[in-house]
Order: structure tokens, then sequence, then C-alpha cells
């Protein structure tokens, strides 16, 4: 773990669209800009790794989300046939399709967990060091509380992500690419197409943790890659209510329950950093001060987690 020493700092991102890669999202969900301040913490360096998560499981005998059959009483309405174990996994079509369409790139697949990341057929095996996803919200919190930690705050995970850098639109700097070099695994070519990710970067798809420069807190893999659960619920409006209590806001825990418009009935958490699917062409929240979302029972092949420690 990496401590952070804590401070004071700007939370929340400007409108991107119109700067370079900025892409056509206005972010609103990122602002107003509000200062806060939070306490030195323990943070991991990488995102939490199957072999990690292995060591969990093999110690608790721990079942994921997606390893447990739905039951008739979580799901009502749903016909028995789609009562089956299994996850959410980015299916590319193989031709281009309206970005207004996400299903028509991510596929209930029956059998995927972490242990099969896109489906029955894929493995673990020889991605010790890759980042674990398909994990619910609340298995990254188990894997937590049996490690001696906890999920980051929004507030830390920001923080800490910014290393210092005050404005920044990357945890590095202002360039996507400085010098040409990339800083992060994101998505490069057309999306979303099968085989439309160019590898630019040195990845087609997730990248083992680690392989990219870290922030100045040494800090790696906080922009693209896997996304990250962290412990706030999701709400639009929670930085407009920041806002409006004036002053700065210490040690923020995000707000008393969730709400998403867009899936009223969904309990969601925010997620941060971004993933390996980000692209101009349709997502850049892997930049500072930026949320992402997630319903917390959905694990996805693009979404893991990293724990934090107080003092």
């Amino acid at each position: 773990m990496v401590w952070i020493p804590g401070g004071e700092f700007s939370m929340g991102a400007e409108d991107p669209r119109g700067s370079d890669h900025g892409g056509h999202e206005a972010m609103s969900d990122a602002r107003p800009i509000h200062r806060v301040s939070v306490d030195g913490f323990w943070l991991d360096a990488t995102e939490v790794t199957n072999e990690q998560f292995a060591r969990f499981v093999k110690a608790t005998g721990y079942v994921t989300v997606a390893e447990r059959t739905p039951t008739r009483e979580e799901f009502p309405e749903a016909p028995a046939e789609a009562l089956v174990a299994g996850s959410v996994v980015f299916t590319p079509p193989d031709r281009p399709v309206s970005l207004d369409e996400p299903y028509a790139w991510w596929r209930y697949v029956k059998g995927a967990s972490w242990r099969h990341p896109e489906g029955p057929s894929t493995r673990i095996d020889g991605r010790e060091r890759y980042p674990v996803v398909q994990v619910a919200y609340e298995d990254a919190e188990a894997y937590a509380r049996w490690a001696g930690k906890r999920l980051p705050t929004e507030a830390e995970w920001e923080f800490a992500a910014r290393g210092g850098l005050s404005g920044s639109r990357y945890p590095w700097g202002d360039e996507l690419r400085p010098g040409g070099r990339w800083m992060a695994n994101i998505y490069e070519g057309t999306f979303p197409v099968r085989e439309g990710d160019d590898g630019a970067d040195g990845f087609k798809g997730l990248a083992p943790v680690a392989r990219y420069p870290p922030n100045a807190y040494v800090l790696y893999d906080v922009a693209g890659n896997a996304w990250e659960w962290v412990s706030d619920w999701y709400r639009p409006d929670y930085y407009a209510t920041l806002a409006a209590k004036g002053g700065v806001a210490r040690n923020p825990r995000g707000p008393e329950d969730s709400l998403d418009p867009a899936e009223p009935g969904q309990p969601k958490r925010v997620q941060r950093g971004g993933s390996y699917l980000c692209t101009d062409q349709y997502c850049t929240r892997y930049m500072l001060g930026t949320r992402g979302k997630g319903e917390v029972r959905t694990g996805t092949n693009h979404v893991g987690f990293r724990c934090a420690r107080g003092r």
C-alpha cells in the first residue's frame, strides 16, 4: 500500500467537450467543482489482482454474486431459463452500431465470473497479475473486510489519483500522450467493433497491473484498464448538494442513498478511473474528476477495485 498524505483539493471536472480527446459527454454529474479535504490514508498501489482474490476465496470459501444462481425472489418477472449464474460481458458486434444502443455490445453470459471473465470458455490461468474483474460491489467489500481494509471513498480516490496535481486532465498532466508515450490502457480504433481495438497502447483488452507509469503518489492504473468501485452511493446531484453547503467538505462519504434518473429503481455505487474501453468516440471518464456508476450486484469484465485503510 502507498501512504496518501491527505489535504485539500478541488474535486470534480470541467466540461471536456471541445478539448482534445474530450469526447461528447458534458460530464454534468462531475460539477459543480467544489473544495474537499481528506485526511491521510493508505491505498493499494494497484488494483486487486486475480492472484490476491484467489487467496481470499481459498481462505474463506467465498462465492461471488456472479457465481450464485439468481432466485425467483430477486427477479420475480424473469423467465426460468434466465435464472442462471453469470455476469455481463463486453461482446462487440462484427460491424458498427449506433452508440446510443449500449445493449448492442453488452450481454449477460451464463458462466461468466471472476474465474471466467469473458464466459465459461475463458480462464485466468497465466493472468495472475491482471486486475480481478466480474466482481459486484459486495464482493469487493467482502475482500476488503477479509484483508483488514475497506473501499476508498470517492473523495479519497480522486485526491489520490490526482497525485498532487491541481486542475490537470490526467493523472500525469494535460496531454494524453506526453512525448508520444502511452500512459494508460484505453481503447484505440473503431468502437465498439469486434477486433476494433488496435492495441496501439500495448494491449488489446485488459492489461496486467502496473504496466504503465504511476502517478506522483506511485499509484498505478488510476486512469484506464479497469473501473474501480468506491464506497459512495451514486447521485448526479450530490456535488451540488455539497457545494450548496459552502466552505470545504471534510472527508465526505457520499449521499445517504442512490438515485440514477436513467434507472431510478437500480441502486448504484460510484465507479472511478475508466477502463480499457474508454474512447473519445463514446466515454472519456478516465479523465480526472469524472465519474462512473454501477448497479451494486452487477459485475462486468471491465470493473475491479483497490482497497484503502485509515491511519
